[in-house]
């Protein structure tokens, strides 16, 4: 069944509804609400279809229905009006941004920490990393039968080991055609190119040292591209959760509490995450701690290079038109931030 003009009209009524109220939303509610010029019962009877295709489910204790991930995705990628910030909300976010800078870092914790306070969400920043950087060479040296050193050289020269238990001996010829094939895969991507690849996928080799690759040599790789690209997370706004509905729900607020703490496994997320204005719903994450969240991220540039990105993470329940503007509009600002922190701006220049 295809989704009527009517049917979409009433399905961003009850998101918008919800987004705005936290409670399920019910047809007299719509009715009174929005001027759709027909009966109570006739938008029931549309809900109830709405609900048969997935887009609305019903929660047992209330007569009225919640919008659903597939609903929330349909808003987000047809119905979403991004909301215009005012020029005074722009010249808000602007006097907080500039104020008490001297680095790039402390602008992006500050761009977190404005982006927390507007939002009333968990908002965070990751500093820049050195994208420009590029693998030369990398090579598996044998210690003995269970041990091996993991060195990547990247063009600049920077050079990082890391030392490799083997759950198996492996030879000197299998550590050799590991390296040779892993150079050939890699030698040229920047380091977060390396990262948001399928390491398993582009790897071909004998089952015995893909077993050895994927247990051992794969968890060790990624983590030292990660601690070459030296990437800072900045988090802020821990406190809002518990104002946020959702999280009255301990079980609820106890696995998002445990998802932050993971903090090596949060910063990789992020990093891996495509570049410009990504939106991901419930399970669309991977991870399963994410999968009751919604997560917005932004890439930011300094003097036209991609630097590193900032975003918030909450409920699936979001205002994903304003945030998406404000997050945007942060972003366009952390550049001209740094040209302030560096001394290399002019008044005519922050007229945005």
């Amino acid at each position: 069944m295809d989704l009527s003009e009517r049917k979409l009209k009433i399905l961003q009524a009850i998101i918008s509804d919800y987004i705005s109220t936290a409670e399920p939303v019910g047809s007299r509610t719509i009715s009174k609400n929005y001027d759709f010029g027909i009966s109570p019962a006739t938008i029931r009877n549309e809900m109830s279809d709405l609900e048969d295709m997935g887009y609305l489910s019903h929660p047992h204790t209330s007569s009225g229905r919640v919008p659903s991930e597939k609903a929330y995705r349909l808003y987000v990628n047809e119905l979403m009006k991004k909301r215009e910030l005012t020029e005074s909300e722009k010249e808000s976010i602007a006097a907080r941004l500039y104020s008490n800078m001297t680095e790039l870092e402390n602008i992006v914790q500050r761009a977190a920490h404005v982006l927390s306070e507007i939002t009333s969400l968990m908002a965070f920043g990751l500093t820049p990393r050195q994208d420009e950087d590029t693998l030369k060479y990398i090579n598996l040296i044998p210690v003995d039968e269970y041990t091996v050193v993991l060195m990547l050289v990247a063009e600049s020269g920077k050079v990082s080991n890391t030392t490799v238990k083997l759950e198996k001996p492996a030879s000197e010829d299998s550590l050799r055609i590991l390296s040779k094939s892993m150079t050939y895969n890699y030698r040229g991507k920047t380091l977060s190119e390396a990262l948001t690849l399928d390491i398993i996928k582009n790897f071909k080799a004998d089952a015995e040292s893909m077993a050895m690759f994927e247990k051992n040599i794969v968890p060790s790789f990624v983590k030292t591209l990660e601690d070459m690209l030296n990437v800072n997370l900045y988090m802020d706004g821990l406190t809002n959760i518990f104002s946020i509905p959702e999280y009255n729900d301990i079980d609820r607020a106890k696995v998002f509490l445990e998802m932050l703490d993971k903090k090596e496994d949060l910063t990789r997320t992020l990093v891996n995450r495509e570049n410009g204005v990504i939106i991901t719903i419930g399970n669309e994450n991977k991870e399963e701690s994410m999968q009751n969240c919604s997560l917005i991220t932004a890439t930011y540039h300094v003097d036209g290079k991609l630097m590193g990105k900032i975003g918030v993470i909450g409920p699936t329940r979001m205002r994903y038109g304003e945030i998406t503007s404000i997050v945007e509009y942060l972003t366009d600002n952390i550049s001209e931030a740094f040209k302030i922190a560096e001394g290399d701006y002019d008044d005519e220049s922050k007229q945005r």
